[in-house]
């Protein structure tokens, strides 16, 4: 399988790749296909104009190359965006970013997508503010795929859940 230049650089040396303390709201999203999970944290806060923008944003994932590299760009064009711009960042748009992946691997950038998607939602779902239509369209579908995931894969995804916890 071949990658391109842009992804091997995230894959080698990804972005905001780490745990964040105390981050606003956590996306978790997996892929029965691969076994892949991801975790994205927000920050929110404010720009001037009073609207909600990602402050800071991380990721852990458990994952191929492909699922790194989409993390680390996913989060690099996510940051700084407000909450509306990053619900606006699709799977095609990080493939494109990242110059492309390889057709198998494209579910990777739906996961990471996903899991900026479940971030958001999450954010606004325990905030007590209003939840887009579509967005709750993009979580119902998110979590029955989870569901399956956790169907398929759930003793991997509880072990990861136990590392994931205790680092």
């Amino acid at each position: 399988m071949v990658y391109t230049e842009k992804v091997m650089e995230h894959f080698n040396e990804p972005h905001n790749q780490r745990k964040m303390e105390d981050p606003d709201a956590i996306g978790k999203v997996g892929n029965a296909l691969c076994g892949d999970v991801m975790w994205i944290y927000v920050k929110i806060d404010q720009n001037e104009e009073g609207k909600e923008v990602i402050e800071d944003i991380s990721w852990e994932t458990f994952g191929c190359t492909a699922a790194i590299a989409t993390s680390s760009m996913v989060t690099d064009m996510a940051k700084g965006k407000t909450l509306e711009e990053a619900l606006n960042i699709t799977n095609e748009k990080v493939a494109e970013e990242l110059d492309g992946l390889p057709p198998v691997k494209m579910h990777c950038s739906n996961l990471a997508a996903d899991g900026l998607v479940e971030a958001i939602y999450n954010y606004l779902d325990s905030s007590e503010k209003e939840i887009p239509d579509e967005l709750r369209k993009r979580h119902e579908q998110i979590e029955k795929h989870m569901e399956k995931v956790e169907e398929e894969y759930g003793d991997y995804v509880e072990m990861e859940e136990e590392m994931h916890r205790t680092s």
